[in-house]
């Protein structure tokens, strides 16, 4: 793990106010202009982006694999009534509930990789139970999936495992752990999966929700971070350079004098943020995380 992947130098998440919004908010407001604009033009953008039945068979539509993550259900666009905004309503909800802590420990790269992650793989789940029901005669869904669900959820399970015991107030009153809340919405979940395999259901892609919950649950347990899967070394094999390689000699500091120099830089982002570094102190913070690096390795 290096010095960046530490919670205390990462930068918390800001709110709805301010130029340098957090990604839980970027992807909210992006997820609540689509479904007006789709409400505006009756519900003819969710219909093309959401991930329809027979992608085997139509693999050049993949790429419904990602946009039927930002799409939702805008009901009935004839008279716009509180149902409209429900299903996209408590996806954000969720979003904004559990994902600003989550991107707090992850950053906001990492939490925009993770949160495309979920909603890729959620797809692929769907796409995947969908085949199996056709091949074994079951009914298979014929109108699509679409919404955020599966990769809220996830969020909801990475929040979970790390903040386990925090409290929640339903409807204000009855307090339930975060943990004991994300196995009720698992179990729900799991149940309506094998009602819905027995012959019933009530138009819901459980097996997108569950698929969230355990691609976080793999995520979380390895302790993976996806922006390492493609590291800056990589594209340097592939770059010719257009000077020679000069190497700068710079004195370097010794172990001692680089730990009180990293402390120092630490408790200026605690008091003044990230954002107030001078290049030579970031500088000084990758070449501590460098080190740190190597020692593991």
């Amino acid at each position: 793990m290096g010095l960046y992947d530490r919670d205390y130098v990462r930068r918390a998440p800001s709110g709805f106010l301010g130029g340098d919004r957090s990604m839980v908010t970027n992807l909210i407001l992006l997820n609540v202009g689509i479904f007006l604009l789709d409400m505006f033009f009756q519900g003819q953008i969710s219909h093309a982006l959401r991930l329809q039945p027979g992608l085997l068979s139509h693999p050049w539509r993949f790429w419904q694999l990602l946009t039927y993550g930002f799409v939702h259900d805008p009901g009935n666009t004839q008279e716009i009534v509180l149902g409209n905004f429900a299903h996209v309503g408590f996806n954000m909800f969720g979003l904004w509930l559990f994902g600003r802590d989550v991107e707090g420990i992850y950053g906001r790269s990492e939490f925009l990789r993770i949160y495309l992650s979920l909603i890729v793989l959620c797809g692929v789940a769907w796409v995947g139970v969908q085949e199996a029901l056709s091949l074994t005669g079951h009914d298979a869904a014929t109108a699509g999936v679409l919404g955020a669900s599966g990769a809220v959820l996830g969020i909801m399970v990475l929040y979970c495992t790390h903040f386990p015991h925090r409290v929640f107030l339903i409807y204000g009153i009855l307090p339930v752990p975060a943990w004991l809340l994300c196995v009720f919405y698992v179990l729900y979940d799991l149940v309506g999966f094998r009602n819905s395999l027995a012959g019933g259901g009530d138009h819901v892609a459980y097996e997108v929700h569950l698929a969230g919950a355990i691609w976080a649950l793999i995520y979380r347990h390895n302790g993976w971070n996806l922006g390492r899967l493609w590291p800056n070394q990589w594209q340097l094999k592939w770059r010719k350079p257009s000077v020679p390689n000069l190497k700068i000699h710079e004195p370097q500091l010794d172990d001692q004098s680089l730990r009180r120099r990293v402390d120092d830089i630490l408790a200026k982002i605690s008091t003044s943020g990230e954002g107030s570094l001078t290049k030579e102190e970031r500088r000084v913070l990758e070449d501590a995380s460098r080190r740190y690096q190597q020692r593991r390795s």
